[in-house]
Order: C-alpha cells, then sequence, then structure tokens
C-alpha cells in the first residue's frame, strides 16, 4: 500500500490518524456550504461517486497531533437508508447539521437520529446548527436545541461557514469526543507492525 501513496514517493504520512465523519441531515440545511469552506480540503472521492455524496478530506491539528478527517454529505435526499448504510459503515463520528432558520430541518433530527440508532448504533455524533449568519432570521432558539443535544447526550455547535466560524471547533470537538471513546493512547501509539 504504501508504494501507492504519495506522489514523491516518499513513505511518511502526512497525518497522525485518520478518521471517518458522515455529515447528516435535510437536504438544504447547508452540508456543502460547510465542506466548501474548508481552504485545504480535497474534495475528490477515492471512488468517485456522484450520486447525491459529496466527499472532502481536511487535516486538523487536535493536541498537537495531526488528525485528517474525511468527510462524506450524504446530502438528505429520500433514497437516504439505503446511501447511509454504505456509507456509515466504519464512520466514527457523525454531524447531524440543521439550518437554524428553518425549523422543520430541525424537527427532522429526530428521524436522523432513528436512522442512526438503527444503521450506526454507538458512533459518536454533535449536533450543528448551520447559518448562523441568518440569525436574524432565527426559527429554532439556541437554548432549546443546547437542551435538545444534552438530553440526547450530544455536543451542540451553531455555525457559520460564511464567516468561518465554528465550523473547524466543531470537527476538532468530534474527533476529541471519538478520540477519547477509543482511548488516545492505543490510537497514538505508533504502529510497529504488530
Amino acid at each position: 500500500m504504501r508504494g501507492r501513496m504519495g506522489t514523491q514517493g516518499s513513505p511518511v504520512k502526512s497525518y497522525d490518524y485518520l478518521l471517518k465523519f458522515l455529515l447528516v441531515g435535510d437536504s438544504d440545511v447547508g452540508k456543502g456550504e460547510i465542506l466548501e469552506s474548508l481552504q485545504d480540503g480535497a474534495s475528490e472521492s477515492p471512488y468517485a461517486y456522484s450520486n447525491g455524496i459529496d466527499y472532502k478530506t481536511t487535516t486538523i491539528l487536535l493536541d498537537g497531533r495531526r488528525v485528517k478527517l474525511e468527510l462524506w454529505d450524504t446530502s438528505g435526499q429520500g433514497r437516504f437508508c439505503t446511501i447511509f448504510r454504505s456509507y456509515s459503515r466504519g464512520a466514527q463520528g457523525i454531524l447531524l447539521v440543521y439550518d437554524i432558520t428553518n425549523r422543520w430541518s430541525f424537527d427532522g433530527i429526530d428521524r436522523w437520529i432513528k436512522e442512526i440508532d438503527e444503521h450506526a448504533p454507538g458512533v459518536p455524533r454533535i449536533l450543528v446548527g448551520n447559518r448562523l449568519h441568518l440569525a436574524f432570521k432565527r426559527q429554532v432558539p439556541t437554548e432549546q436545541a443546547r437542551s435538545y443535544a444534552e438530553k440526547n447526550c450530544m455536543t451542540f455547535f451553531e455555525v457559520s461557514p460564511l464567516c468561518n466560524f465554528n465550523v473547524i471547533e466543531s470537527f476538532t470537538e468530534l474527533s476529541r469526543i471519538v478520540l477519547m471513546r477509543h482511548g488516545m493512547e492505543k490510537i497514538w501509539r505508533p504502529n510497529r507492525g504488530e
């Protein structure tokens, strides 16, 4: 595998750990906006899929370690179940995204949680209220979303990719939750080929 990685012929990886995250939520909540806002994100999908799946990678710093994230946007289409089943395999974290100016998209989070519980039980998740820059059109009060997140054992962020606000922070927090759950010591220890 090493020979295929990197065009420089260097076996040195540009990250310490790789995580796969899914972005789920109704269509038009701005999941694509979140992915597009990532300056260093490469968007070529390794599987060259175009059937409603957006894919991007980005690298964040967490406690001095480089964590490469594979971000998959399942785009909220009707055939979600089939798509989600195939893409939830191996997912280590899930961002549940709604639009703070769209009450319907927040009410729909219950349905997404049911799907996740069925197809990706136990995978850490966070709740993300998108489009904070449109707060003057807000339909979902911050406190209501926060208490909903607490009730469902999730961390909560309001973000604005347009203003570059809280997007990386939400990815970093989900990464921290995932890595703590798996035991950072185990994860960070370099693989010596055992």
